[in-house]
């Protein structure tokens, strides 16, 4: 599946604090950038750094990291709800776009694989080589 986006939401609730967290990505040339992050709560390996800033019920944080070519999603049953990707005012489940029998209906089952990456339709004004 292509979503023709320069901007994107991803979130997810975590598997052992049952919280919300929340990133935003921009998309380039240079690939995938994490520009913000938002977290409900801390703790099981999610504690907000040191400069994060409480915004009502989040936390929100700026990470500073390059850009990846793409961005792996282990889809392992344990969130219950799947990663949720919004874009351009619409949102959807990723985990709902794998084949039927490829999401584990449970933790144990083991884990499938999102991969989210930048293509040249993605990018302003470029197109993909024919």
């Amino acid at each position: 599946m292509m979503l023709a986006t320069q901007a994107f939401t991803l979130s997810w609730i975590h598997s052992v604090e049952k919280t919300e967290w929340q990133e935003s990505w921009t998309v380039s040339e240079a690939g995938l950038a994490l520009t913000e992050a938002r977290v409900q709560g801390s703790g099981a390996g999610m504690e907000p750094p040191p400069d994060a800033v409480r915004e009502g019920r989040w936390y929100v944080y700026r990470p500073v990291s390059p850009p990846v070519a793409r961005l792996s999603l282990a889809v392992s049953g344990a969130t219950g709800s799947g990663w949720r990707l919004c874009a351009d005012g619409g949102c959807l489940v990723l985990d709902d776009l794998l084949a039927p029998g490829t999401a584990p209906s449970a933790p144990e089952a083991g884990a499938a694989e999102i991969v989210l990456r930048a293509c040249a339709r993605s990018v302003a004004g470029r197109r993909d080589p024919e």
